[in-house]
């Protein structure tokens, strides 16, 4: 995942969930409650702000190491947060579903989630070449699929 926060001056931090180091991920799964990775994994999909800030806030202390997570905020977070899938992300999914969709012979299931992927995207053209590499790209200009 890679969360993005847009400061003040218009300038965008970009923080992808990949570089993290598992302390980095153990000290965000503590912050959000205890939760397991996986589960963070589901609130930043979800775009929760907690789980968003977590991630900041883990990156941050690299520089600031006296940074603590009951005091970082994140002021207009619902404007200036958001959490967006990666490639690798967007190959998982796809790949999930094209085994779905290939045991029943139908490209109906991946049609299906082609919005969803392209809303949660960093990069919408991930979801293309990600298609293209599974043989798929027929779907990517798919005409039910509006820009979501």
């Amino acid at each position: 995942m890679i969360i993005t926060y847009t400061h003040d001056d218009g300038t965008v931090e970009r923080v992808s969930t990949e570089e993290l180091s598992a302390i980095e991920s153990a000290d965000i799964e503590e912050a959000v409650g205890g939760t397991p990775w996986r589960e963070v994994e589901d609130r930043l999909r979800g775009q929760d702000p907690t789980a968003m800030r977590a991630v900041l806030w883990a990156v941050r202390k690299r520089t600031e190491t006296g940074l603590k997570f009951s005091t970082f905020d994140v002021p207009g977070w619902r404007r200036r947060l958001t959490a967006r899938i990666e490639r690798t992300e967007i190959d998982d999914v796809l790949g999930s579903i094209l085994a779905e969709a290939l045991a029943t012979n139908e490209d109906a299931a991946i049609d299906a989630m082609l919005p969803h992927l392209r809303k949660l995207a960093h990069d919408r053209a991930d979801v293309e070449a990600a298609l293209d590499s599974l043989g798929k790209g027929h779907l990517a200009a798919a005409p039910a699929d509006s820009a979501g």
